[in-house]
């Protein structure tokens, strides 16, 4: 029976017998199992075998999606038959096991395995078997699933009494449910749009207005898997002034979690309410800072003066107090990772303790730096693997600045902190000087624009044993870290280490 006969036969297995084979018997029955479910990227076995158990070594099975004509895979005399193939399942297609006890073919498993799955081989798939006895087709439903990030939450806050909150997440498929809920009730957001990418991925985003002053969650997923959720709370606290021992000056906090965080993070803020210039500025995913001055002020009694712990590193260049990136083949490329990261000293274990970063100078060959990392560590030593990623999970909290690297987007230039999952906060002026406090008795690790006296963000934690500053001077600036240094009594004020990222005054 030639090929073209064979597909005419399919077809009216489908409907009225036609062709020469005879509609199913006893002796030939397909057996499936549906759905199937698979994360994107696994492999999954589609499951028909015949009934009763035959040998099906010499039989004709089929595997089709949608076209005859364009099989996923044809076994025919013994051998498979790849001339018409599908090109998308090009070596990815095999004979599989129904299940563990299966011996395959010979005792009629005729299963589709299939590899590395993709979001577009989701579907309804046809196993068609015939003989000379006769045939029979069933269908199987592939379902193929990825779960996306973490929610990502942020604020602005509204002169109203209200804050606009956003929620976004990418990387699903099928597309994600979201939901928002504050206090067990389920709340109507403002908007909801989704997207795609080039891969058939989608991602989501939503805001509504609440309160300043709830408790508001956002979740994500896909039906039958676990959603993953991120909640904030939105507080009120009073303001007060006490110097180095002040906890209370901050107005807002924004404590932000998913189910994937062992541990809690809290955004804090404070001073008069911000503006929100637009809807657009709603939408742009930011957390906006308010006035700290007086917070600063309180800081700046803490002062300490830092410096790095070594003068040699196989990444930077150190050399009159000044630090950079080594005129070197990086082997991890463009990407900022924590090989041209140092620590300071010395190390904190109680108390608070304020310092400052210059971040460069607003002369216009120079500039201010875009990219940088500057915190506080346990690490001991700083790991050096290019694919180590620093979180606060492991031992690293820091504040980053991670330009837009393709300004022909909408992407905006952001900070952000060392937390999963990913906080933004923007960038409405670069600073150039950061204020770093540090109250390790409280757990709270603040950063400031020392220039406008602002308050850019602040997260608590639970810090283990010893603590050491830490930077990371980023690459591709022309302009300084500099770790600045005050004269104390009886103390020069040149005993200061700097930090510089790449080719200012490189020869």
């Amino acid at each position: 029976m030639g090929a073209l006969m064979i597909h005419m036969c399919l077809v009216a297995a489908l409907g009225a017998p036609l062709c020469g084979a005879a509609p199913v018997s006893g002796s030939l029955e397909v057996l499936i199992r549906t759905p199937v479910r698979v994360q994107r990227g696994q492999t999954t076995t589609l499951p028909c075998w015949l009934n009763p158990p035959q040998s099906a070594d010499g039989l004709e099975v089929s595997w089709y999606r949608g076209h005859y004509d364009s099989p996923v895979m044809h076994y025919l005399a013994k051998k498979f038959e790849n001339a018409s193939q599908e090109a998308s399942y090009v070596g990815r297609v095999s004979f599989g096991l129904k299940d563990a006890a299966s011996v395959g073919l010979t005792a009629g498993d005729v299963s589709l395995k299939l590899e590395k799955a993709t979001v577009e081989d989701a579907g309804d798939y046809t196993c068609y078997v015939s003989s000379e006895q006769g045939y029979d087709s069933a269908s199987v439903r592939l379902i193929v699933t990825e779960m996306g990030t973490p929610p990502l939450l942020s604020a602005v806050w509204k002169e109203d009494n209200t804050v606009n909150m956003s929620c976004e997440s990418e990387g699903w498929y099928p597309e994600p449910n979201l939901s928002w809920s504050a206090q067990k009730q389920v709340l109507k957001p403002k908007s909801l749009k989704y997207s795609k990418d080039s891969s058939g991925l989608q991602s989501v985003h939503s805001w509504l207005l609440v309160s300043s002053s709830t408790e508001v969650s956002c979740s994500v997923g896909i039906s039958d898997e676990q959603p993953k959720e991120a909640r904030v709370r939105l507080e009120n606290s009073p303001q007060t002034e006490s110097g180095c021992s002040a906890a209370g000056w901050v107005l807002f906090a924004l404590l932000l979690t998913a189910i994937v965080l062992l541990g809690v993070l809290y955004f804090k803020r404070r001073g008069k309410k911000a503006k929100s210039n637009n809807d657009r500025a709603e939408e742009n995913h930011t957390l906006l800072p308010k006035e700290s001055a007086a917070s600063l002020s309180a800081a700046n009694k803490c002062y300490v003066n830092v410096t790095l712990d070594k003068t040699e590193h196989p990444y930077l260049t150190i050399k009159e107090s000044k630090l950079r990136d080594a005129p070197c083949v990086f082997p991890d490329g463009h990407k900022v990772t924590c090989i041209t990261a140092i620590k300071g000293t010395r190390g904190f274990s109680s108390g608070q303790h304020y310092w400052e970063v210059s971040l460069g100078t607003t002369y216009p060959k120079v500039g201010l730096k875009k990219s940088w990392w500057v915190g506080v560590t346990s690490a001991t030593v700083i790991p050096e693997e290019v694919d180590f990623s620093p979180t606060a999970s492991n031992g690293f909290w820091f504040l980053s600045s991670n330009p837009n690297p393709n300004p022909n987007t909408d992407k905006t230039d952001s900070f952000q902190f060392s937390t999963e999952p990913n906080v933004l906060l923007p960038v409405y002026s670069r600073p150039q000087t950061v204020g770093v406090f540090l109250n390790y008795d409280s757990g709270e690790l603040s950063f400031y624009n020392v220039e406008d006296e602002r308050l850019i963000g602040s997260l608590t934690a639970t810090f283990p044993a010893v603590i050491f500053p830490f930077f990371n001077p980023g690459k591709g600036d022309t302009a300084a870290m500099e770790i600045l240094q005050r004269e104390e009594p009886g103390q020069s004020s040149d005993m200061g280490n700097s930090v510089e990222s790449t080719a200012q005054e490189r020869s």
